[in-house]
């Protein structure tokens, strides 16, 4: 009887050991399947090319939603299965993909070198709030609406200084005379700008009139003749800085990314000759 139960509790040891052996077998392919979605023609497809689509996506700006999931799974098992067959044709062993996959290579390298930096050089809200307030300094100040008929020659323009000083209205003359093809159209409006938006000459006759004024005498520039007239003016507006953060910090982003570009080139032992 004891080598009988002896022989039993052999057995259930032999059982147990079997069987955490087994299980221990049957979760590695388990946990191997949980990073790949798919097997296509005995090969896996891992997971992490999904991750890498949706985080590029989520970079670009878009947002992440199960569709948008299910795409990407969809594209990467798509380009395996194409990308299968094109190794099958050989296309790998070409010159011409040698050449496209070293781009390609570049390209991405680039790309993370960029964002490496963008990332460790952030534009902060301090640096952003100088240079609007740079922008808002420059922008102040009186704006000005103006009508204007541009011709060639002086003796035209002091014509229709006399057409309308004889009740022709500005708005038709500058439609059927004024070679001002942006504001000729619509009777010669120039919308609200800053004095300093022209050149000179016109900047300082239009500034020293006054509403519903016009310039007595045409005035020369670099265009020809204008007749001008001075229809409104107002206090320049400026927007503000929460609603304008976001493009600012952008721009100073680009500013940054760009010098750091020429910083490396001007480090860089070429022979090369640039075109600029």
């Amino acid at each position: 009887m004891k080598q009988k139960s002896l022989a039993l509790r052999v057995s259930n040891t032999t059982l147990a050991v079997i069987l955490t052996l087994s299980g221990g077998a049957l979760l590695v392919p388990l946990a191997a399947q949980a990073q790949n979605i798919a097997i296509v023609n005995g090969k896996a497809v891992p997971k992490s090319r999904v991750d890498t689509l949706v985080s590029q996506a989520q970079r670009g700006g878009q947002q992440v939603t199960p569709e948008m999931q299910q795409q990407a799974r969809d594209q990467v098992v798509l380009r395996e299965i194409f990308a299968q067959e094109a190794e099958k044709r050989g296309i790998a062993a070409s010159a011409d993909f040698r050449v496209q996959m070293e781009l390609a290579r570049q390209s991405i390298l680039i790309r993370e070198l960029f964002e490496s930096h963008r990332k460790k050089n952030p534009v902060t809200d301090e640096s952003a709030k100088i240079e609007y307030d740079k922008f808002k300094a420059q922008a102040v100040g009186t704006e000005y609406r103006a009508r204007h008929i541009l011709v060639e020659k002086e003796d035209e323009a002091k014509g229709l200084i006399a057409q309308i000083k004889g009740g022709a209205k500005f708005e038709d003359l500058a439609k059927q005379h004024s070679k001002d093809p942006g504001s000729g159209a619509n009777g010669g409006d120039l919308d609200f700008a800053k004095s300093d938006s022209y050149v000179p000459e016109f900047g300082k006759a239009m500034s020293e009139l006054k509403k519903g004024e016009m310039t007595p005498v045409p005035v020369k520039t670099q265009f020809g003749y204008h007749i001008i007239r001075l229809d409104d003016t107002r206090e320049a507006s400026f927007p503000a800085f929460d609603d304008v953060k976001d493009q600012i910090k952008q721009r100073l982003e680009q500013v940054l990314m760009q010098q750091y570009q020429e910083d490396l080139r001007a480090k860089a032992k070429t022979d090369y000759k640039f075109g600029n």
